[in-house]
């Protein structure tokens, strides 16, 4: 990022240019794709929400599945959401606190925000080593959920939405702690 830069604007744009940092370009398009689907999965699901509830309601016919769906989309959502908050900074955590202390000491934010960053990553690491003996015993039993002979849909891609969403979550806490510990040598 140019020195010329505010810190709102260096906070908005994520995606570094290719040119600047291969890495961090490349990580930041991924992340931007998968927010993006994220946010489409957000949209379709509200309009399978109400059209169940419609269908309830006016038309004596509700849509089979719709709770089963719901329940496991809003965890692929956040899993494709993850890692785009995180290269933004939009975690959840008192930003109050960070700003006021980012006026008097930014070394100390830099050095908390890359502490953070690397617990993160430790995090998704972990969820990831969890996730993949369930995912791979999602694909090799094509398991699946709802009522057999009614509505059923497999497994593996929900499980699959958080392994991928674990693997560019933990790298993109890995690039965030990179970028402020670098930062930390550059702050006066």
């Amino acid at each position: 990022m140019s020195t010329e830069d505010t810190p709102e604007l260096q906070e908005d744009r994520f995606v570094p240019s290719f040119y600047e940092a291969p890495y961090g370009a490349v990580l930041g398009s991924v992340a931007a794709a998968m927010s993006a689907v994220g946010t489409a999965s957000i949209g379709a699901l509200m309009l399978l929400i109400v059209a169940d509830v419609i269908g309830r309601n006016f038309l004596d016919a509700p849509i089979t599945g719709v709770s089963e769906i719901a329940a496991r989309a809003v965890v692929a959502i956040v899993f494709l959401q993850v890692p785009a908050a995180i290269l933004q900074l939009r975690l959840t955590r008192a930003d109050f606190l960070v700003r006021r202390m980012q006026k008097f000491s930014p070394r100390l934010v830099a050095l908390l925000e890359s502490l953070f960053c690397l617990a993160g990553a430790i995090v998704f690491a972990l969820i990831l080593w969890a996730s993949w003996p369930k995912f791979l015993s999602a694909w090799q039993t094509a398991e699946f959920f709802g009522v057999q002979g009614v509505w059923t849909i497999p497994t593996w891609p929900f499980r699959g939405i958080t392994i991928l969403g674990c693997i560019v979550a933990a790298l993109a806490a890995l690039y965030r702690a990179r970028v402020e510990i670098r930062s930390i040598g550059s702050t006066a």
